[in-house]
C-alpha cells in the first residue's frame, strides 16, 4: 500500500497544470519572476517538528514530488516545535539562496519577519498544514477550511452522542498559539454552543509531546468524571488520549480527532475509538511543491483563478476570508485540498502513512 501511495503521489505531480481564467493582475511580492523553468530549484519543506508521522508523510510527498519535477526539495525541521527554531531554519535557507520556503507554522505571527525577508529576496513563500497571518506569505495550501474541519469534528462526535444530550465534552490539542488547530476548535465550539446541549468543560494542550499528551489526557479525565467526549484535532494528542483511556480503563468516553492511520490502527482495532479523520498528508506535500514550482516559473495566481492538477482535479484560489482573515491582496490566498477521510475499522487497513 505504501508503494501504491507513492506512485499515486508521483502521478499527481507529473500532470500538466492548465491555468484557466487567470487574472492579468500582477502577482505577489515573492516568487513569480521571469524564469521560464524551475529545473533544479531548491525548496525547503519545513514541518512544525520532525519525528511525527503526519509531518514525515508530508515530507515524503514533497520530496517525491520534487524528484519527479526536477526540483531539489529538502525536508528540513527540528524535533522541537518552536517558532525560534523555525525562524532559524528559514533564515538559514534564505541565506543559502533557496528558491522557496514551504512551512507548517507553529505561530501566526512569529515567522513573519523572516518570511517577509524571504519574499523581499524573491523567494516563493507558502504555508501548509498550519498558516501564518496571510500578509506574511503568498498562499496557504490548506487541508480544509475551519468550517469544514470544525464541522467534521462535531459530526464524528454526534455519531455517539445526541445533540440534545447534556454531555460534557473537552478539547485536547497541541498549543494555544497554533493557527490551524485553534481555528478548527473554535469553529467546533461555536457549532456545539449553537446546535447542541453539550458543555465544553476544558481545553488542554500537550505541546506536541507524546508523553505529555498521555499525562494531560489522564489528568483531564480524572478531573472530569462525567466527561462524555474528548475532541483531539492533533496528531500527537489523539493517540495520547487513546492511550490514556486505555490506561484508565475508560470505555465510556467518545474520542474523535485528527491523526495518521498508522498511529491509530491499534486503537481502532481494540475499540478505544470508533472513528477519526485526516487528509492525505503525502498529497498535501506534493501539492505544495507543485504550487511552488508554478510560482517559481512565473505563473500568476489570484483569487478566483482555477487550474487543473492531475490527481486533484480542478482547484481554485480562494480568498483568505475562508479561513476567517480580513487581509486580501493580489498574488495571495488559500488553495484547499479537495478531500478529507474518516477512518474506521472498515477502511483503515487500506492506508499506510
Amino acid at each position: 500500500m505504501r508503494n501504491q501511495m507513492k506512485v499515486a503521489v508521483a502521478a499527481m505531480t507529473l500532470g500538466l497544470v492548465a491555468l484557466t481564467g487567470c487574472s492579468s493582475a500582477a502577482g505577489g511580492e515573492g516568487g513569480g519572476g521571469d524564469s521560464s523553468t524551475a529545473d533544479g530549484a531548491q525548496i525547503a519543506f519545513i514541518p512544525k517538528l520532525t519525528g511525527v508521522g503526519f509531518f514525515e508523510a508530508g515530507g515524503e510527498g514533497a520530496v517525491a514530488a520534487g524528484k519527479d519535477l526536477g526540483l531539489d526539495v529538502q525536508y528540513l525541521g527540528s524535533p522541537e516545535a518552536s517558532a525560534a527554531k523555525q525562524v532559524e531554519l528559514i533564515n538559514t535557507y534564505v541565506g543559502q539562496g533557496f528558491d522557496a520556503i514551504i512551512v507548517s507554522s507553529t505561530t501566526p505571527d512569529g515567522l513573519c519577519q523572516s518570511l517577509d525577508k524571504a519574499r523581499e529576496q524573491g523567494l516563493v513563500t507558502l504555508t501548509w498544514d498550519s498558516d501564518v497571518n496571510p500578509e506574511c506569505r503568498q498562499f496557504y495550501i490548506s487541508q480544509g477550511t475551519p468550517d469544514q474541519l470544525g464541522k467534521m469534528l462535531v459530526d464524528m462526535t454526534l455519531e455517539d452522542i445526541g445533540a440534545d444530550d447534556a454531555a460534557q465534552v473537552a478539547f485536547h490539542y497541541s498549543s494555544p498559539t497554533v493557527t490551524d488547530q485553534n481555528q478548527w476548535a473554535e469553529e467546533a465550539k461555536s457549532i456545539i454552543a449553537e446546535d447542541t446541549n453539550w458543555e465544553v468543560v476544558d481545553t488542554i494542550f500537550s505541546e506536541n509531546q507524546t508523553e505529555q499528551a498521555v499525562q494531560q489526557a489522564e489528568a483531564l479525565i480524572n478531573a472530569n468524571p462525567n466527561l462524555k467526549a474528548i475532541i483531539a484535532p492533533d496528531a500527537n494528542a489523539l493517540p495520547g488520549t487513546a492511550q490514556a483511556l486505555e490506561n484508565l480503563g475508560r470505555t465510556d468516553i467518545t474520542l474523535v480527532g485528527f491523526s495518521t492511520p498508522n498511529a491509530m490502527k491499534e486503537y481502532i482495532a481494540n475499540g478505544t475509538l470508533k472513528r477519526f479523520a485526516l487528509w492525505d498528508a503525502q498529497a498535501q506535500g506534493a501539492l505544495s511543491v507543485q504550487i511552488a514550482k508554478m510560482l517559481i516559473e512565473g505563473k500568476e495566481l489570484n483569487v478566483g483563478d482555477k487550474f487543473e492538477v492531475d490527481g486533484f482535479g480542478e482547484l481554485e484560489v480562494q480568498p483568505n476570508s475562508v479561513q476567517g482573515y480580513d487581509y486580501e491582496a493580489d498574488g495571495n490566498g488559500i488553495i484547499v485540498m479537495p478531500e478529507r477521510t474518516i477512518f474506521t475499522a472498515e477502511n483503515i487497513d487500506d492506508f499506510d502513512f
